[in-house]
């Protein structure tokens, strides 16, 4: 088991994993039975982001609709469309030998799809978490789970990746945004 990382906690991946180049970030979460006549869909997304805080190529903006990154860096392993079953709802693979130069965080978010129309809430999900295993050991490196309730929020920052003094880092971010999907995509499609 890695480290359990709290709201804002972070880990520098060059001490607690040398060598890691590539990684499974694995998202998660279950959902409270519903009187909202729908079933829930939850969706993880990354971005790609540059030094002004932007992705500038649009490749670079890895969904359920745009499987890999320009650079091939990261790859979204599929849409899990009910979130069934135990450990890993989604996954991401990331090989940070291929991030390009100018990427310097890599952002994942979880959204709900539909939420306003099927008036669903992160605070109708419980057991949410993102978790980075090093694929070469299969070994967990580090997790975060989401604590808090999230009552009206249907989008969620789970983490991020990012360098600092030429390694990478992992921060659990756990900010909640009711802006949904397209809220996202206007803050970092540049």
């Amino acid at each position: 088991m890695g480290i359990s990382l709290a709201k804002g906690g972070r880990v520098d991946l060059s001490k607690e994993a040398p060598g890691l180049s590539k990684m499974v970030i694995g998202l998660g979460w279950d959902t409270n039975a519903s009187d909202t006549g729908a079933d829930f869909d939850l969706d993880t997304s990354v971005f790609l982001i540059d030094a002004n805080g932007k992705t500038t190529n649009e490749k670079n903006f890895v969904f359920y609709n745009n499987l890999k990154s320009a650079d091939g860096s990261v790859e979204h392993t599929g849409d899990n469309k009910t979130g069934d079953g135990d450990g890993d709802d989604e996954q991401v693979i990331v090989d940070l030998a291929k991030v390009a130069n100018d990427v310097q965080e890599i952002i994942f978010v979880v959204t709900i799809h539909d939420a306003d129309t099927r008036k669903q809430n992160f605070g109708q999900v419980r057991n949410a978490f993102i978790r980075i295993i090093d694929e070469s050991k299969v070994e967990e490196i580090a997790k975060y789970e989401l604590d808090e309730d999230y009552s009206s929020e249907t989008a969620m920052e789970f983490g991020k990746l990012y360098r600092k003094d030429g390694t990478w880092r992992f921060q659990a971010v756990g900010a909640g945004f009711n802006a949904g999907l397209q809220g996202f995509v206007d803050k970092y499609l540049g």
